[in-house]
């Protein structure tokens, strides 16, 4: 789409999804003041609902403006396989043989640690379960350390400020945790290829600065909820669960590495979900509810953004392209906070000619904001319906969000600067 009435058209559309997600909270507080029309709200109140339901919205209007046929042809032209992916890999992770494997090897080091267990288990769901999405992807990383953490630190009885404080973390240790390998992050995905950066450049340039300051936000965000941890439960009571027999953990752990191996392959990785659900049925006794739902509503939500930002190269591309390095940190650093990040760093692909100090910048910037809000990074939606129900009238203020992550922030910006 070329036509200036659509482009102008798709930023209008683009901010005003923006300011629905900062005002998902309140109207989502609606809900509860208005019975008669609680169901209209408690929907756009819905996170996740929101850029999905505006990228409709964009698809209609152009469809009346420039055409069904031209409407039809944006909507399928773009790429979808990354909210496939997370929707796939969301409910693969969260499945009980996969998630009582990590709470028991989580466990088992806070036993032997000369800490209390919930607070090493915390810190273990704050730092290496982030480090661990270099491996296993970051959706796969943010949906284990969200499961892992609720009953711990995202239930009633935790202070907000503190809860929000812990969600900042989490997303912001995500967002850089991933950076250790080249094909975690999705905004580091997004470049390898072009720029020729392997998981041996990602680890000597950004990876072990990134370890430092996930290492430090987490031990900080533990020790202020030191006070606060409960001991109740580990997510859906799984780790107290009859163990999973051997032989399914194997196979779902071997699905769960089939679908990150093939997560450029959608056809492949759909193929191996397909066969994981038909194992779920046929051992249904090693199984607790999918999370199917919550996965689907991500999706829902990355597949919106992906509808809407597919049309604002226009105007981010220049900014991108005309900033000094040092600048375009702190541009990127911003513009994470208002567009996926992984958008960033595709359109600075493309630009010609870009030098090596400004690749950098570009991308620490970008993996750096990964946490200030909710569509700044792919896995956060995902984190966000895993532990809505722990925040006040069960939904995650945009506001809050961005104070939490501001100290996170802060110390991963540093690490990538000054290290």
């Amino acid at each position: 789409m070329t036509d200036p009435t659509i482009d102008w058209i798709a930023a209008a559309l683009f901010g005003v999804a923006l300011v629905h997600t900062f005002a998902a909270k309140q109207l989502e507080r609606l809900s509860h003041r208005h019975p008669r029309h609680a169901g209209l709200f408690h929907l756009l109140g819905e996170v996740e609902v929101v850029f999905g339901f505006w990228a409709i919205v964009l698809v209609l209007v152009m469809a009346l403006v420039a055409g069904r046929g031209a409407a039809l042809d944006y909507a399928e032209s773009r790429n979808y396989t990354e909210p496939l992916f997370v929707f796939v890999v969301m409910v693969v992770a969260a499945s009980r043989p996969v998630l009582q494997t990590v709470m028991r090897a989580v466990g088992a080091i806070a036993r032997f640690a000369p800490l209390p267990t919930p607070l090493v288990s915390a810190w273990l769901g704050l730092a290496a379960v982030p480090l661990l999405g270099s491996l296993i992807t970051e959706p796969a990383a943010m949906t284990i350390a969200a499961l892992l953490l609720a009953p711990r630190v995202f239930r009633p009885g935790v202070p907000e400020r503190i809860k929000y404080l812990a969600l900042g973390v989490l997303f912001v240790n995500v967002s850089i945790g991933g950076t250790l390998t080249s094909y975690a992050a999705p905004p580091v995905l997004m470049v390898a290829a072009a720029w020729q950066w392997d998981s041996a450049f990602m680890l000597a340039n950004f990876g072990w600065k990134a370890a430092l300051a996930v290492l430090v936000n987490a031990s900080v965000a533990a020790f202020l909820l030191r006070r606060h941890l409960g001991d109740g439960p580990d997510a859906a009571g799984t780790a107290g669960a009859e163990p999973v027999p051997l032989a399914v953990v194997g196979v779902h752990l071997a699905l769960l590495a089939g679908v990150v191996v093939l997560a450029h392959h959608p056809v492949a990785f759909l193929a191996l979900f397909l066969l994981f659900l038909g194992f779920t049925q046929a051992y249904a006794r090693h199984q607790d509810p999918l999370i199917l739902k919550e996965a689907l509503l991500v999706g829902f939500f990355l597949a919106g953004l992906v509808v809407l930002g597919g049309l604002q190269r226009w105007w981010l591309q220049p900014i991108v392209a005309g900033l000094e390095p040092l600048a375009l940190f702190f541009g990127a650093l911003a513009l994470t906070a208002v567009t996926d990040n992984a958008a960033l760093t595709y359109l600075g692909s493309l630009i010609s000619g870009i030098s090596d100090a400004s690749k950098y910048m570009l991308v620490a910037g970008a993996v750096a904001g990964g946490g200030l809000t909710v569509i700044a990074n792919a896995p956060n939606p995902a984190g966000v319906a895993l532990l809505k129900r722990g925040f006040a009238d069960e939904s995650v203020g945009a506001g809050g969000l961005l104070l939490g992550a501001l100290g996170p922030t802060l110390v991963a910006a540093a690490a990538f600067l000054l290290l």
